[in-house]
């Protein structure tokens, strides 16, 4: 069995510059990290284990009892900013640039008097820390939850883990049901998220299956798989070699890997040797 890696996969710039900024922190157990630093639960894992405290991103109304708060690499929203720094804590800020980035185009399509609508997963950390900074806003995670709007001034901008193809279908739904309206659209998907699905979109061409690593919680990751899917392409979501099944190969030549923006190097490594140790011992098994 051939095992062919996508070109570009794994950790982003964003989450690097996170991880290195916690390498920095002399007193973990003097710091609460305000959500998940990266959804990577290997990541999570070995930063409790270092003493950082985590406040669950369920939990995140809750004030963390540490004087020290660390921003995750999602961003937070500038009330959430304000909240606890007039609560006396101290920030440590990790969050991407290219997240800074789409929170500073959400808020200029604000101020041009546009009803604002983010394309994105209605919930997500990312996403709740863009729109709690905006008074007219709809979150659109499908073409069909578009609807006509009153607002004849519309702005569209994404979570930066969106795929591009999803949001041309939603961009065209908007256009379409919004004849009427003023459309401005800022394109705040992340290069390193297009980079790696246009990876993807290549090997899909090249193997018979695909194996995408990364954190259960982790969106682009998730994005990443149902891309596979849409092309009906089998596809694995796996966090590490451990739940790797080898009759999913079983009459596959060729699979390709891929993996999340918060996957670790080392995670891919050991993916990448289990499919290999799995493709010997079909070969002795022949």
């Amino acid at each position: 069995m051939k095992i062919i890696k996508a070109d570009v996969l794994g950790m982003c710039f964003g989450v690097r510059d996170a991880l290195a900024i916690m390498d920095d922190v002399r007193r973990p157990d003097s710091v609460t990290i305000h959500g998940e630093l990266v959804h990577n639960e290997k990541v999570l894992d070995d930063l409790e284990e270092r003493g950082f405290r985590m406040l669950a991103e369920t939990r995140r109304q809750a004030l963390p009892m540490t004087d020290t708060v660390l921003i995750t690499a999602h961003g937070i929203s500038a009330k959430e900013r304000t909240r606890l720094a007039d609560a006396g804590k101290k920030l440590i800020d990790t969050t991407c640039p290219l997240v800074t980035r789409a929170h500073h185009a959400a808020q200029k399509l604000q101020a041009e008097g546009r009803h604002v609508l983010v394309i994105g997963k209605r919930g997500h950390v990312e996403v709740q820390g863009i729109v709690e900074d905006l008074r007219s806003f709809d979150v659109l995670q499908a073409p069909d939850e578009v609807r006509t709007y009153a607002n004849t001034k519309l702005g569209v901008m994404c979570q930066t883990t969106t795929p591009t193809r999803h949001a041309e279908q939603i961009r065209a739904a908007i256009k379409a049901k919004n004849p009427h309206a003023d459309i401005r659209y800022v394109d705040t998907i992340c290069h390193p998220t297009k980079d790696h699905q246009q990876a993807l979109e290549r090997l899909m061409n090249e193997v018979e299956a695909m194996v995408v690593v990364g954190g259960h919680n982790s969106n682009n990751t998730r994005q990443l798989l149902l891309r596979c899917q849409e092309r009906g392409l089998p596809a694995y979501h796996v966090q590490g070699p451990e739940d790797l099944r080898p009759e999913w190969f079983e009459h596959v030549e060729a699979v390709g890997l891929s993996a999340g923006t918060s996957t670790l190097d080392e995670t891919i490594d050991a993916v990448e040797s289990a499919l290999q140790q799995i493709s010997v011992e079909r070969l002795v098994a022949a």
